[in-house]
């Protein structure tokens, strides 16, 4: 199952919920082919992981300051569910929002149960430690368990694995 995900960069993810005004439609439709189309051309991304940031634009000094996560389920093309996880609950609400509406998910996004961050800084780690944790789970079972109300954060661990 894992091998029909796709995890986007964090400036894909930007950059397809803010297109540029001149040719956004064109842009948002290219992006999203480029992210679930393989090299042939067929759509074979199942699970889309991709990460939400509060920027409004794409400019050089607009780079938001709190990251969330949307885990989109594509299994069925025509109803893709969105999962968004935020360790601020509510704060991406609306980017995340306007992303599962670039990816057609816009009429299934529900808020997804993650742990609760204690700090204003540690949204990436959560990210990418609840990215982890989904993509473990996502390979191991058929029906996986969404739930990260009870994500274990391990931020040298993390720091360990970006060196490493």
């Amino acid at each position: 199952m894992l091998a029909h995900s796709r995890l986007l960069r964090p400036g894909s993810a930007v950059r397809l919920r803010v297109p540029l005004p001149a040719t956004a439609a064109d842009d948002a439709l290219s992006a999203f082919h480029q992210i679930v189309d393989d090299p042939n051309g067929n759509d074979t991304a199942d699970f889309l992981f991709l990460p939400v940031n509060d920027a409004s634009t794409m400019g050089p000094d607009d780079r938001g300051s709190h990251w969330s996560l949307l885990l989109v389920d594509r299994r069925d093309r025509n109803n893709p569910v969105a999962y968004h996880y935020d360790s601020a609950r509510g704060r991406n609400d609306r980017p995340a929002a306007m992303l599962a509406a670039h990816v057609g998910a816009e009429d299934n996004l529900q808020n997804a149960p993650i742990r609760q961050q204690r700090n204003g800084y540690d949204c990436g780690v959560f990210v990418l430690d609840g990215t982890r944790a989904l993509a473990r789970r996502l390979a191991g079972r058929r029906q996986p368990d969404l739930n990260l109300s009870n994500l274990v954060l391990d931020r040298q661990a993390l720091q360990n694995r970006l060196r490493g």
